[in-house]
C-alpha cells in the first residue's frame, strides 16, 4: 500500500476522481498588456470549457489511469489500412517553456554533405519527417539585381541547410571584420593587459621545493635481482637445459596447392615455335612431280643456300629398307635448337600506323596560285651580280657587280636602258620606298651615292632635286658626327653622277646592306668594318648620320625596320636582337639555334620574322609567341643567301648557294588562335653556281608575282606566273 504525506494526501483528495488543469497555453506573438488581459478573459472560459469536456472524457475512461497525467491523451481510432484499433496522439505543439521553440531551422536532416540533395526536388526533413522543398532561386543575374538593390546584402551568408540567405548578427560581422584584419577574434581580448605576478615579489618567493625526498639508491645502483635472473639463464645454456630451437627434419613430402597462388599480372610467355610438318616432297618415294630435273638441280645447286625454297633435294627409293641415314640430321637439330633459343619470348604490341597519315594535309599549290613558275627574262653582267633592288612602282630593276657597274633595267621589256660605272665593287642597292620621288642609293667602299634615274616625269624629276639637294640646308645638330653629307654643284648635275653623297667614317669598309624606314626619311646601312659595329642610321630630311650603338655583342649581318613600330631589329652571328628607338631599350633577344646568320626579313604585319643561316636553316618567329623559332624549315643543300617576303601577296622566297630558289605560300591569319599557313610552292633552278656561290640575292616585284634574283654567274632572272 502507497504512503503519502499529509500535503500529497490532501491533494489527493481534494482531486479525486478528477483531471489535473492543464497550464493555460500562452500567446508568443503578443506582447502588450492589452492583448493579455483580453486574452486571459478568454482562456479562463475555453478552461472551463475543457474542465467539463476533461470531466466528461475522465468518466468514460477507466478509474485504474494516474490522475497526475499532465500529457496529452490519445485518442482511439480505427485504421484505415488494417481496420484495427490504434491511439493517435495529438501533433505536438511547442511552447515558450519548450527547447524546440527556439530552433529556427526548420531542416533537421543533421551535419550531413548537402551535396547527398543536389539532384532532388527537397533539401530534407523537418521536426515531423515531412519534406523540406528547396527554395526557387533566380539565375546569377538576378543576384546581381538583388545585391545592387538591397544594400544590406552583403551581410548575409547563405546557409547550405536551408538553401537560403540568412543575415548575420552584429557580433558575427564584428568577427569577420576581425578575422580579415588579422586581429583577435575576441573582442574582449586585451592583449596589453597588466602580468600578474604570481611567484615574483615580496613574500613569494619559494623556499622549498615541490619534494624534499632523496634522490633513491636504485636509480644509479644495478638491480642485484635482475643480475641473479640473467646468470640462472646463463647457467641454464651452459649445462644444456636451454637448447635453441632446430628445424624439424620431416621425412614426409610436402604437397602444396598449386592453384593457390595469385594470378600474376604479366601476360604468358609466348609459345614455342613448331617445326614444319614434312610434306611430300621429303617422303622416301614421292610422286614424279616433286622430283627435280637435271636443269632444276643444277640451278638449286648454284643458288645460294639462304635463298633456296627447300634444304634438300627430293629422292626416291623403291623400299624403306634402301633409305641410307640421314646425314643433315646433326645440323637440323642444331638449327632447331637456334630456333628455340632465338624465338621471342614476349609479343611486342605493334603500331600499325599508315605512314601517309603522318605527313600533314597541306593544301594544293594549285590552289595556291599565283606564283612564279617559269624563268621570264634573263639579264647578264660581266661579272659576279652581287645585289639587286626593284623600284616602288615595280617598273625598274637596278642590279650591281663586283666591277663597279649599276645597271638599269625595264622589267616589262627586259632592256637595258642606263649603265653607271663607281671605282670599287657595289655592295647594295637599294630603292627608296617613297611614290612621290624616285631614286635609289649605291653602296660602295665607305660612301653612298643617291642617284636619280632617267625618263622620270617633269614633277616627280624636280621634287626628287628638291629632296637630295634642298636650296636651303637644315641646320647643323648639336652634336657633329663623323658622316659627311656632300651636294654636287648644280651645273654638274647629269644623269650620269650622283646627285647626293654620304662618306662613312675611315675605315668602315664596304656597305654590305641598305634598308629604308617605310615612310622614306630614314635610311640604316651595315659596313663590313669600322667602329660601332658598322651601323649607320642617316635621316634624309635632317642631312644628318648617327650611330644607335656604342658597343653590340658581336659581328651585326643585318639590320631591319619594322613596318608599324619604332622597333629595330639587329641581327648578330647567333642572335637576333629588338631594340625600342623611341624608349632606346632592348626588347626581346630571339636564339634561333643558327650557327651564322646570313638574312632575314619582316612580315609586313610586324609580328613575324623569318632568319637564314649558312647551315641551311630557315627560321620562322612568331614574335607575339615565344622568342624561339616556331618553325624551322630545311629545304636547301647549301648555305642560305637571302629571304624576302612579298610586300601584297602572300608569298616569301629564299634562295640558297645550291642554285636554287623556294617559293612558300606564307599566310597569316589575324586570329592569333591560327597558326600561320606555311606551304611550299615551287623550286626554280636557272643560275649557275660559279666559285662555290648560287642565288646571292632575290626581290619580289611590288605590283605583281614576279621575283627577281640575281646570282654569281652574273645573271638577273625575272621569273614570273
Amino acid at each position: 500500500m502507497e504512503m503519502l504525506s499529509d500535503e500529497e494526501g490532501s491533494e489527493g483528495e481534494e482531486s479525486d476522481g478528477q483531471e489535473v488543469d492543464e497550464f493555460p497555453e500562452i500567446d508568443a506573438e503578443s506582447d502588450e498588456e492589452s492583448d493579455f488581459e483580453e486574452r486571459e478573459d478568454d482562456e479562463n472560459e475555453e478552461d472551463e470549457e475543457d474542465k467539463e469536456d476533461e470531466e466528461e472524457e475522465s468518466e468514460s475512461e477507466p478509474d485504474d489511469e494516474d490522475p497526475l497525467h499532465v500529457f496529452p491523451k490519445a485518442k482511439t481510432v480505427v485504421s484505415d489500412i488494417t481496420g484495427q484499433l490504434k491511439r493517435v496522439f495529438p501533433k505536438i505543439e511547442p511552447d515558450y517553456d519548450s527547447d524546440s521553440s527556439t530552433e529556427d531551422a526548420p531542416n533537421r536532416v543533421g551535419n550531413i554533405p548537402m551535396h547527398w540533395y543536389d539532384d532532388m526536388p527537397h533539401v530534407g526533413y523537418d521536426m515531423d519527417g515531412k519534406r523540406v522543398l528547396r527554395p526557387a532561386k533566380g539565375d546569377e543575374l538576378d543576384r546581381f539585381l538583388e545585391t545592387v538593390e538591397d544594400p544590406s546584402a552583403w551581410t548575409s551568408a547563405f546557409d547550405k541547410n536551408t538553401q537560403s540567405d540568412k543575415p548575420l548578427t552584429t557580433e558575427e560581422l564584428d568577427l569577420i571584420r576581425r578575422l580579415y584584419a588579422g586581429e583577435n577574434p575576441d573582442a574582449e581580448y586585451d592583449p596589453y593587459e597588466p602580468m600578474t605576478e604570481w611567484f615574483t615579489g615580496k613574500g613569494k618567493e619559494e623556499v622549498m621545493p615541490l619534494s624534499a625526498a632523496p634522490e633513491p639508491k636504485r636509480r644509479w645502483v644495478p638491480s642485484k635481482w635482475e643480475k641473479k635472473k640473467v646468470m640462472k639463464i646463463v647457467r641454464a645454456i651452459r649445462q644444456g637445459r636451454i637448447v635453441p630451437s632446430k628445424p624439424k627434419a620431416s621425412t614426409q613430402p610436402q604437397f602444396y596447392a598449386i592453384w593457390s597462388e595469385s594470378s600474376s599480372s604479366h601476360a604468358p610467355p609466348l609459345p614455342a615455335p613448331k617445326p614444319a610438318l614434312p610434306t611430300n616432297a621429303e617422303s622416301y618415294n614421292p610422286p614424279e612431280e616433286y622430283l627435280l630435273t637435271d636443269e632444276e638441280r643444277k640451278k638449286w645447286e648454284e643458288t645460294d643456300p639462304e635463298d633456296r625454297d627447300r634444304d634438300f633435294v627430293p629422292q626416291k627409293y623403291s623400299s624403306l629398307r634402301l633409305v641410307p641415314g640421314y646425314d643433315r640430321f646433326i645440323k637440323e637439330r642444331f638449327n632447331r635448337q637456334l630456333d628455340l633459343y632465338m624465338a621471342p619470348r614476349v609479343q611486342r604490341v605493334k603500331l600499325n600506323i599508315d605512314p601517309e597519315s603522318l605527313i600533314p594535309k597541306l593544301p594544293s599549290p594549285s590552289s595556291l596560285k599565283p606564283f612564279p613558275t617559269y624563268k621570264s627574262l634573263k639579264f647578264v653582267h660581266p661579272s659576279l651580280a652581287r645585289c639587286i633592288a626593284a623600284s616602288p612602282d615595280g617598273a625598274w630593276i637596278v642590279s650591281g657587280d663586283e666591277n663597279g657597274i649599276v645597271s638599269l633595267w625595264e622589267l616589262s621589256v627586259g632592256k637595258e636602258i642606263k649603265r653607271w660605272k663607281f671605282d670599287g665593287k657595289v655592295g647594295a642597292l637599294e630603292w627608296c620606298p617613297r611614290t612621290d620621288v624616285s631614286f635609289f642609293v649605291v653602296g660602295l667602299e665607305e660612301t653612298l651615292h643617291f642617284i636619280i634615274p632617267p625618263y622620270l616625269p617633269p614633277a616627280v624629276y624636280h621634287l626628287t632635286q628638291t629632296l637630295l639637294a634642298p636650296s636651303t640646308l637644315p641646320p647643323p645638330p648639336e652634336n657633329p658626327s663623323p658622316v659627311r653629307w656632300t651636294t654636287s654643284p648644280s651645273n654638274t648635275w647629269t644623269d650620269d653622277a650622283p646627285l647626293l653623297s654620304i662618306h662613312l667614317p675611315a675605315s668602315s669598309g664596304l656597305a654590305s646592306q641598305i634598308v629604308w624606314h617605310r615612310r622614306g626619311d630614314y635610311m640604316a646601312t651595315v659596313s663590313s668594318g669600322g667602329n660601332q659595329s658598322g651601323v649607320w642610321i642617316h635621316q634624309l630630311s635632317r642631312r644628318h648620320s648617327q650611330a644607335p650603338f656604342k658597343k653590340v655583342r658581336g659581328k651585326v649581318q643585318m639590320v631591319l625596320f619594322h613596318p608599324a613600330k619604332p622597333n629595330f631589329f639587329v641581327a648578330t652571328q647567333q642572335y637576333v636582337r629588338m631594340y625600342n628607338l623611341s624608349e632606346q631599350k632592348l626588347l626581346k633577344t630571339l636564339t634561333p639555334g643558327i650557327k651564322w646568320i646570313s638574312s632575314m626579313d619582316v612580315h609586313l604585319s610586324g609580328d613575324h620574322l623569318i632568319v637564314g643561316g649558312y647551315d641551311r636553316k630557315l627560321c620562322w618567329f612568331d614574335l607575339e609567341l615565344s622568342d624561339k623559332p616556331y618553325k624551322v624549315l630545311r629545304y636547301h643543300s647549301r648555305a642560305i643567301r637571302s629571304l624576302h617576303f612579298h610586300p601584297i601577296y602572300p608569298l616569301f622566297a629564299s634562295s640558297s648557294d645550291d642554285g636554287s630558289i623556294q617559293i612558300f605560300h606564307a599566310r597569316v591569319y589575324s586570329d592569333l588562335m591560327t597558326d600561320p599557313l606555311i606551304v611550299p610552292l615551287k623550286i626554280l633552278r636557272g643560275h649557275e653556281i660559279a666559285q662555290g656561290l648560287g642565288v646571292l640575292q632575290v626581290k619580289w616585284c611590288s605590283k605583281h608575282p614576279w621575283l627577281v634574283s640575281s646570282g654569281a654567274d652574273g645573271a638577273v632572272n625575272v621569273w614570273c606566273n
